[in-house]
């Protein structure tokens, strides 16, 4: 019952910055991973970046050095700053939260999903 809701996805030149937001609310209390994955059109929701309950981080090697995942336990939220962006970043980003990274994809809660666009 955990429900994720995204903002901050938008319109933003190549070189850029986007600060995407996720806010969880409902039963959250066993949730120790949250995560972003994106999803460009006709290509595979891929994981993006992850976040654990202690802090522990991971990145998607396309990414790594260009954005960062950080949290906020007080306000339930999860952050993706994007800097750097890319033509090639562009895609809907999806947030996650589950019991463990691992079963991120298989069994955690998504968000509705926000839009990213980067103009060349």
């Amino acid at each position: 019952q955990v429900q994720l809701v995204e903002s901050g996805g938008g319109l933003v030149q190549a070189g850029g910055s986007l600060r995407l937001s996720c806010a969880a609310s409902g039963i959250i209390f066993r949730i120790n991973a949250m995560g972003w994955y994106r999803q460009a059109p006709g290509k595979r929701r891929d994981m993006v970046a992850t976040i654990t309950s202690g802090g522990s981080t991971n990145y998607a090697d396309s990414v790594k050095g260009r954005f960062t995942i950080s949290r906020d336990n007080a306000k339930n939220t999860v952050y993706l700053q994007m800097n750097s962006l890319k033509p090639e970043d562009t895609a809907v980003y999806y947030c996650n939260a589950a019991t463990t990274i691992a079963a991120m994809r298989s069994s955690g809660s998504w968000g509705q999903g926000t839009q990213v666009t980067v103009s060349s």
